[in-house]
């Protein structure tokens, strides 16, 4: 099915006009959407001054879904050109960078954008395109297997509360799926087992350097947290090794993948659709394709986002390691 599964909010034709002039104002002035301190501070300065109108379009998440489909902007599919086989090659200016700074201008209206010191190159608008030799992984760079349901970045207790998942191309209508933990039916004690911490959630493949990282043992972390509005998820089945704990937490797991998997909706996003997803409240993944590598394959863009402010997460968090990994925060004036 189409986004029409996801609530969507409709970009009216003067709000589209003033996000697209701040992006073009911004890339006339840097050249490229490379983040630097200054074109942060360029952006942030930027989003402050928005209009009320664009603001109330990127107000939080209001519905159990959890996610939301932002519809209007534009994006050229000649200007842009062929889709880059890997992250690397996708390039920082022209028509690209231009999409690159109208994401990072939403994701500062929402919050604080971050990225990542070892996850391509510290960017804070990341390419998510199929890569050779990477069909298989469980990571955005595959194409051939079902990229399974998780939290984006679950292993990290720095990570994002929103996942903006901006569409460049998808010729092959390639859906993104989405499950909502509040869309689920849990017994009491299914909730209150995963709500204890027995398992780590291991670094994915994305981050070559946390592999390595000894210094000290994977913190147990718990799947589910009763926050004060509601029931929040940390879930990466791929990375979580189910088969250390007992059978109760076992039986327990697998119904919670059971029932995510029974209320997963499909989201396949047109050029320009910007997928907004509660990274609290949401597992994504995607559907299993064929990549060509003929310059016409999907091309999502990715931007991360802190809420300041939110308790939506267990506090022992703030004493995880991360696996050495450091988040980069751009802070919103």
């Amino acid at each position: 099915m189409g986004s029409a599964a996801a609530p969507v909010r409709q970009l009216d034709p003067h709000t589209v006009a003033e996000l697209r002039s701040a992006a073009e104002k911004i890339l006339a002035a840097f050249g490229t959407s490379a983040a630097s301190p200054a074109l942060l501070e360029h952006v942030a300065r930027t989003a402050g001054a928005f209009s009320d109108t664009l603001r109330h379009h990127c107000r939080p998440v209001d519905t159990d879904d959890g996610l939301f489909v932002l519809r209007g902007l534009d994006v050229d599919d000649e200007a842009v050109g062929p889709t880059p086989e890997g992250w690397a090659t996708a390039g920082d200016s022209g028509a690209g960078a231009l999409y690159d700074l109208t994401l990072l201008l939403l994701a500062t209206v929402m919050g604080n954008p971050i990225a990542w010191e070892g996850q391509q190159d510290g960017r804070f608008v990341h390419n998510i395109v199929p890569a050779p030799g990477h069909e298989t992984a469980q990571t955005g760079a595959s194409s051939a297997v079902l990229l399974s349901p998780h939290t984006e970045d679950a292993f990290h207790p720095g990570r994002a509360h929103l996942l903006m998942l901006g569409c460049v191309r998808n010729h092959d209508h390639i859906a993104t799926t989405a499950a909502g933990i509040r869309k689920t039916r849990l017994s009491d004690q299914d909730i209150e087992t995963l709500a204890r911490p027995v398992l780590p959630i291991l670094p994915d493949d994305a981050y070559a350097e946390a592999q390595g990282y000894t210094d000290q043992l994977p913190p147990a972390v718990p799947a589910l947290f009763p926050a004060e509005d509601g029931t929040t998820l940390r879930f990466d089945p791929a990375y979580t090794p189910v088969d250390r704990a007992d059978a109760t937490y076992r039986a327990a797991y697998r119904r919670l993948e059971a029932e995510l998997a029974r209320v997963s909706v499909s989201v396949s996003l047109a050029p320009g659709e910007v997928l907004v997803v509660d990274n609290d409240l949401v597992v994504h993944g995607r559907v299993p394709f064929r990549a060509r590598y003929d310059g016409t394959d999907r091309w999502l863009k990715r931007a991360s986002v802190r809420v300041p402010g939110r308790r939506t997460r267990p506090p022992a968090e703030a004493d995880e390691h991360g696996y050495g990994q450091a988040a980069l925060e751009a802070h919103a004036s």
